[in-house]
């Protein structure tokens, strides 16, 4: 069985074939539903329907036939295509837009009472399709806009009775309908006012929580940042085997908290909705060359055989949100196929690139494939043995992908393995390759090298230090943005400095101060987006806390490399 999950909402059969249409006509992309869409679409629907109503009142009253096709013709050359262009500006430029909203209620009042009024009593039924326009506005668009209907409804009815002889012949019926135009609204008005108080208070809720867990990652970052530090310090400490064995044991459940921490803050940094993707060019292949070595040692930890298919494409991505993504899954594989192989690789699905990751684990039971992609949901069978995390990894992955207009399937056989897929990544062309550049040897490219150090936590300050230290750097550590800078290759700042101090401020103050654009790393407990558009230099790499010394090696070696040629450490001097 598999399962498959889009940011498409569901819709019924003659909804989907309009939107479909529409969406051919102006060359649009699918939107999440939105409350302007669905009365368009609804307002599409009823305007023939409307038209038919009219046609059988005039055609069984007693007008002639002349009146018949002017009214008639008015009615479909005026409101119907109000009503059409009103949806394709709707999927076009969707979203809040007062003006239009205040257009389509006029437009909708002013067409069922022209109705209401030529039609005489053939054309009553209309009035039901008043009062659901009427409630209809007030449960797409709130409070104020339910009280502006129903004051159109009834002025809709004064109209109509003042040019309807059958209406002004029966003002027991119009009274019954007057009242009706009041108490429906008035009920729903209060409904409506008792949901939103429920809602503000869930909203608020679950924005404290939201943000308890954003802090709470954030704050318990520093320390675990701090360990891993000290942890690699120990493994080039020269241990003998024992103890190497007992410090690669800690290291392996660092990871696990590490990665418990970062879906907590993922899942509350969505929850604040600043995500917003970058999107360019992105070598695929390289992207997932570099997650699966990123992904090495937890491979390694599962004893499961991760193997990369290659793939030459470029595809259009926010490169750190599929990384994301893609770890997420993995991580899953790890989890739930231990021992097992792990297969990374991609296939062109209808013109565009589909990213999958397959295990060879024991499959997921057909009663757990519709829950998989929900929150804190976790797949528990009798006599299971327990696995780490809280169950949003998944989530996160359907979230970041609807960020980015991707579909996420999942495809599960009991004894077979699973299938997880990123679908619609669209294929570009290769951007153009700078020319290669001379490199520095690796083995020396730390040797010597003037790093400002500065970090206001004094834990993580030390284990940064002394591990850079043993990398063959020179640290000057500092709690602070120094007041003088003599002498720096590197500048490494946290972003969070104390004082209304950010890492931003630090960078610019040590480049004034040294007279020249430094290379600066940034390392943050706090969602990248945020603090790469603070930093407004997307050259400036951002490593997450807490960093794996490996990544900031490789980071840290990248800059110096990229910076070879224009300044040198001491010891590559010039003589």
């Amino acid at each position: 069985m598999s399962i498959a999950v889009t940011a498409a909402g569901r819709e019924t059969p003659i909804v989907s074939l309009i939107e479909r249409l529409t969406l051919l006509l102006t060359g649009s992309t699918s939107e999440d539903y939105d409350a302007e869409r669905g009365q368009a679409v609804t307002r599409v629907v009823n305007g023939p329907l409307t038209l038919l109503c009219l046609i059988v009142a005039l055609l069984l009253g007693d007008q002639d036939a002349t009146f018949t096709i002017l009214v008639i013709s008015a009615y479909a050359a005026i409101y119907i295509p109000a009503s059409w262009i009103l949806l394709l500006r709707t999927i076009k430029r969707p979203g809040y837009n007062f003006g239009r909203r205040v257009f389509a209620m006029v437009n909708d009042y002013l067409a069922m009472t022209f109705v209401l009024a030529m039609g005489g009593a053939y054309t009553l039924p209309v009035w039901a399709l008043v009062l659901w326009v009427t409630v209809g506005n007030g449960l797409r668009f709130g409070l104020r806009y339910l009280v502006a209907a129903t004051g159109c409804a009834l002025a809709s009815l004064v109209v109509t009775w003042m040019f309807n002889a059958y209406w002004q012949a029966n003002p027991f019926m119009v009274v019954t309908l007057a009242i009706t135009a009041i108490l429906v609204p008035a009920y729903i008005f209060g409904l409506l006012a008792r949901l939103q108080a429920v809602y503000n208070t869930a909203l608020e809720a679950n924005l404290a929580k939201s943000r308890f867990l954003a802090q709470a990652s954030h704050d318990l970052r520093q320390p675990i940042h701090a360990i891993s530090l000290y942890i690699a310090c120990l493994q080039d400490a020269g241990l003998g085997a024992e103890e190497r064995s007992m410090v690669e044991k800690i290291d392996r459940s660092l990871h696990s908290v590490s990665r418990l921490f970062r879906s907590l803050l993922d899942i509350s940094t969505l929850d604040s909705g600043k995500v917003q993707p970058s999107v360019k060019p992105v070598a695929i292949g390289k992207l997932l060359e570099d997650i699966a070595q990123q992904n090495s040692r937890a491979a390694e930890w599962a004893k499961v055989s991760l193997r990369v298919v290659p793939c030459a494409h470029h595809v259009l991505a926010d490169d750190v949100l599929l990384t994301t993504m893609i770890q997420n899954i993995l991580s899953n594989a790890f989890k739930y196929a231990p021992g097992r192989k792990v297969l990374l690789g991609c296939r062109r699905r209808g013109g565009k690139l589909a990213i999958t990751v397959h295990d060879q684990g024991e499959g997921i039971a057909e009663v757990h494939l519709p829950h998989v992609f929900e929150e804190f949901y976790q797949i528990r069978e009798k006599g299971d043995r327990d696995v780490e995390g809280v169950g949003l990894g998944l989530p996160i992955v359907l979230r970041l992908g609807r960020l980015m207009n991707l579909t996420v399937g999942m495809r599960s056989v009991q004894g077979r393995g699973t299938t997880v897929s990123i679908e619609g990544l669209e294929i570009v062309p290769a951007p153009a390759t700078p020319a290669p550049r001379k490199d520095v040897p690796l083995p020396s490219v730390m040797n010597g090298l003037r790093v400002l150090l500065v970090e206001d936590d004094q834990d993580v300050l030390l284990a940064t230090a002394t591990l850079l230290e043993k990398w063959g750097c020179t640290v000057r550590a500092e709690t602070a943005p120094p007041a003088t800078v003599d002498g720096c290759d590197v500048l490494v700042t946290d972003f969070d400095l104390g004082g209304k101090r950010t890492g931003a401020d630090c960078i610019a103050l040590v480049r004034k101060l040294a007279r020249e654009d430094v290379p600066a790393i940034v390392m943050t407990g706090h969602d990248e987006t945020r603090v790469r558009a603070e930093l407004g230099d997307p050259s400036i790499p951002i490593l997450a806390k807490p960093v794996h010394p490996a990544e900031m090696r490789s980071v840290l070696s990248t800059v110096v490399l990229g910076m070879s040629g224009r300044r040198q450490p001491k010891d590559q001097a010039s003589p």
